[in-house]
């Protein structure tokens, strides 16, 4: 029975409204920052004195994923094996040749084809790819913390990163970093991207390297979630770079690092780095960055880039393109609006522009030859009728591309025609899913979504594996013609609460109610699906942060368990003319002056999106004006447990506490759990507990698997915008979690990693 929040008699009720958040993405008020446990270490060459090469033991945990068929016939896009002729982007139905553009490819200098698949390490002493191991789990086998000894975690050391705002970058930070582990290293990367290993033991860093981003890259935040780990094959272990760091930057590279000196790849792009803004036309700084690790799937690193929202319809191309992670070469581009185009673009042309970008994390499948590209929706955001038939096809869908060629395996898509800002965030994970006559399983994909619906697909074909029908969408909005009139709906599980009502508008006072409850009656809303307006506000739920984001979900693989949290969030929209967004001077990106504002505002607030009639105006976790008092009554944002095997909830609960929230930004440092807005995933361990931070209260916490309950938490010098990691070294399991803060969530900013472990024999 899913379980919303309580307001069990007047005192109580008053309590938690006194406590609330001035804002619903946290107070205004910050705790101040603790007192650094290590010196923040100053930019140098990497040390002379070096760990020595991880080691490259056979992997231990989790078995790879086998390679499987459906057990029926589904109808659903064209479909290609892995290394088969796949239905041309644009052109549903269409044949397509698995050749690549001979000439196109020359001129790029095209990579040898993809490699056999390689044996993967697995999650357990190691936490060696961005979803833990390879079938992006968040599922630590570890056991030696359980609900009896959790409370006895201490913190065991910090490491300090020393990437932290000067007076330009002020209020753009926002690190959201998850380190790996291989061997006895972290691996880790700071908000502008500075890449660093420490002791996984000890946390003192072994080497450092910056790549020297410019402060102008920097899109809505200084974002780098993290990095890639690759061994060449049969490679030397003393050979240089025979492990390599390789992460994508803000300012559009891809940087390749020695995994144990930290020295630039002199063998990968040009010395280290690769110009991914090759193809892409004019340089606009902040525009196009990489905020996720690549893909690294059969030695082919696979990227896509963040694209900065709402700007114009002229938008920098999404196109998602293939490197060998030895030579940095081009091995393939997929640009779903020019298909015949599979290399670099001829000189003095780009791939084609406005299309729906990749900005979050893919998955690599190994075993199939397959990566799974999580896509956005095209540019513009809120307005749909200027696109093409390609972008319709292709946006806010889950695309599998066969590595080997760069064509689209398959595709499923979440939204049709979306003008919500739906894109799919979260990384997809790879599951072995029950099969209905209890025979056996087959080899998934679990697929969440911002909306809240999760999706099983088969893994090679993308077929549903759980029914997903089509529900008649509300009509109305400045495009009825051009909405879809259907939407997709899981007949699995969704995290989507019922629609809201008047009831569920409050304020602190008698005042913020009635304004919130006035805004209510004059917007414009039918449930989710609402279409844009002009005329008047509508009311967008859950909002383009709601459901499940980028921090993605965790299973545990041994119990059958999804652990998902969501923000429950919506927003207040209006379409702005473009005579009045022209009266407010709201320009794209490329037409901004040096000094002009950029960087600090929420995504939709105020964009000019420039070439369509309307600008747009997104007033994101609906705050009431002057007291920035959130309009829907909590909880804001939740975690749950799901069966897997039947997608039934286990237990629901709020998310996050009151402590640093209060009326006017002050904090209340009250217990309650409210429910705030969370920003950041959780890990699972076989010792039966989930790890996670996310919410605005600074907390990290430990969560029993079975019954929800919290038993552990520890206060961080920060906010835990980031995905925590589990890891063994010398027989002693941590936690670690980066400390970074947020600006949009507006949690205190930091330079912090922080490991936990229990107390040494």
């Amino acid at each position: 029975m899913t379980r919303r929040f309580s307001r069990t008699g007047r005192a109580t009720a008053l309590a938690t409204i006194l406590t609330l958040a001035a804002s619903p993405y946290g107070a205004l008020a910050q705790d101040a920052p603790a007192a650094p446990e290590q010196a923040a270490p100053a930019a140098t060459a990497p040390d002379a004195a070096t760990p020595e090469q991880p080691d490259a033991a056979a992997p231990t945990g989790d078995a790879a994923p086998a390679a499987g068929q459906p057990d029926g016939a589904t109808t659903g896009d064209p479909v290609a094996q892995p290394g088969e002729p796949a239905a041309q982007a644009g052109q549903p139905g269409g044949e397509a040749s698995g050749e690549t553009n001979g000439d196109a490819a020359e001129a790029s200098g095209t990579a040898l084809a993809a490699r056999s698949p390689a044996t993967q390490r697995q999650v357990g002493s190691n936490w060696p790819f961005w979803g833990g191991g390879p079938n992006a789990t968040r599922f630590s086998p570890l056991d030696q913390i359980t609900p009896d000894n959790v409370s006895e975690l201490e913190k065991v050391w910090t490491y300090r990163t020393g990437d932290m705002p000067d007076e330009k970058t002020e209020g753009k930070y926002s690190p959201e970093g998850t380190p790996l582990k291989v061997g006895g290293s972290l691996y880790l990367c700071s908000a502008m991207n500075v890449l660093a290993s420490v002791d996984a033991r000890t946390g003192k860093e072994n080497w450092r390297y910056d790549p020297k981003v410019s402060d102008d890259a920097i899109p809505y935040g200084a974002t780098c979630r993290g990095v890639a780990y690759y061994e060449v094959p049969d490679a030397p272990a003393d050979q240089a770079c025979a492990a390599r760091i390789i992460e994508g930057t803000l300012d559009a590279r891809l940087v390749a690092v020695d995994a144990r000196t930290g020295e630039p790849c002199a063998d990968f792009g040009d010395n280290g780095s690769v110009d991914l803004w090759q193809g892409i036309g004019d340089k606009v700084p902040g525009w196009y960055a990489v905020t996720a690790p690549p893909a690294i799937v059969r030695g082919i690193a696979v990227t896509g880039a963040q694209v900065k929202d709402g700007q114009a319809e002229d938008a920098p191309s999404g196109v998602i393109r293939g490197y060998d992670a030895v030579t940095g070469k081009l091995a393939w581009a997929w640009d779903l609006g020019n298909p015949e185009l599979t290399g670099a673009p001829p000189e003095g042309e780009t791939y084609t522009r406005g299309t729906p970008n990749m900005w979050t994390q893919a998955t690599a499948d190994e075993e199939l030859g397959l990566v799974y590209l999580p896509l956005g929706n095209s540019s513009v955001d809120y307005y749909a009728g200027n696109r093409s038939d390609a972008e319709h096809q292709w946006a806010s869908s889950l695309v599998a591309i066969d590595v080997a060629t760069g064509k689209p395996a398959w595709h499923f898509q979440t939204v049709h025609r979306d003008v919500w800002d739906y894109d799919l965030g979260s990384q997809a994970t790879l599951i072995d899913f029950p099969n209905k006559d209890g025979d056996g399983t087959t080899p998934a994909i679990l697929l969440p979504s911002k909306q809240g619906d999760i999706y099983i697909l088969d893994r090679a074909t993308g077929e549903p594996l759980v029914p997903v029908d089509e529900v008649e969408a509300p009509k109305g909005g400045v495009e009825p013609d051009v909405y879809s009139k259907t939407q997709p709906k899981s007949g699995y599980h969704t995290l989507a609460k019922r629609d809201l009502t008047e009831a569920d508008m409050w304020g602190i006072t008698p005042l913020d109610q009635l304004f919130c409850r006035i805004a209510f009656r004059k917007a414009s809303y039918d449930g989710i699906y609402t279409p844009p307006t002009t005329d008047r506000h509508w009311i967008e739920y859950p909002g383009y942060n709601g459901g499940s984001d980028w921090g993605s979900v965790a299973v545990d693989t041994d119990n059958g368990v999804i652990v998902a949290n969501y923000n429950d969030v919506p927003n207040h929209n209006r379409l702005i003319p473009r005579k009045e967004a022209d009266e407010r001077n709201l320009k794209p990106i490329n037409e901004k002056q040096p000094g002009d504002e950029g960087g600090t505002k929420a995504e939709g607030a105020g964009d000019p999106q420039a070439g369509a009639p309307y600008a747009i105006d997104v007033n994101a976790g609906w705050r009431a004006p002057v007291t920035g008092i959130p309009c829907k009554q909590p909880p804001l944002g939740g975690i749950t447990a799901i069966d897997l095997a039947t997608g039934k909830t286990l237990w629901d609960r709020p998310l996050g506490t009151a402590r640093r929230n209060g009326p006017w930004g002050i904090p209340s440092f009250l217990p309650f759990s409210i429910g705030t807005p969370n920003n950041g995933g959780s890990v699972v361990t076989k010792g039966g507990i989930i790890f996670i931070a996310a919410a605005t209260d600074n907390l990290i916490r430990a969560i029993d698997e079975k019954t929800g309950e919290t038993l552990w938490s520890d206060v961080l010098p920060a906010g835990g915008q980031a995905n925590p990691i589990v890891y063994e070294e010398d027989g002693r399991e941590y936690l670690v979690i980066q400390a970074g803060g947020h600006h949009f969530m507006e949690t205190p900013v930091g330079d912090y990693y922080i490991a936990y472990a229990l107390p040494e024999d």
